[in-house]
């Protein structure tokens, strides 16, 4: 997935949600250890199941057992590649976004100093801001009004 298309506010919006994510779960709590404990009890099902199978023979108890020590082992990777795959994205996102920050201020202070070597290091005169137009023409104006009242 190519992030250059994303506009600032699409990065920087999806990486607050992701840091809140992040924050919700990498503290260490008692969550996190009973997903983990869950993990282990699921390859102990998984385990106990086929112990019983070679033991008492084919039951449809240990088969369910086995069913379940699986799904909840699936569960308990997929979240696991999850976390990792949310952790790798938002320190993408971060990249891009420094990236974007970097380029931004290169660009800005290339044009900066482009224009000081035009104005500083030419006999060429500064070009007028509006601004600056402004304030002449009322100082024309200014002008054309005395020169008429001294009439």
């Amino acid at each position: 997935m190519s992030m250059k298309k994303w506009t600032d506010e699409e990065l920087t919006s999806t990486r607050d949600k992701l840091e809140v994510w992040n924050s919700r779960y990498s503290n260490p709590k008692s969550g996190s250890r009973l997903w983990l404990l869950t993990a282990f009890l699921g390859a102990f099902a998984i385990s106990t199941g086929f112990a019983f199978i070679i033991i008492d023979g084919v039951d449809i108890l240990n088969v369910v057992l086995i069913v379940m020590g699986v799904i909840t082992c699936f569960s308990w990777y997929k979240s696991e590649k999850q976390k990792k795959d949310n952790i790798a994205f938002l320190a993408e996102i971060n990249k891009e976004l420094k990236h974007r920050e970097k380029r931004g201020s290169s660009d800005s202070k290339q044009k900066g100093d482009s224009a000081e070597k035009v104005t500083k290091g030419s006999k060429e005169p500064k070009t007028k801001t509006k601004q600056d137009v402004t304030e002449g023409e009322v100082q024309d104006a200014k002008n054309t009004s005395k020169a008429t009242e001294e009439m």
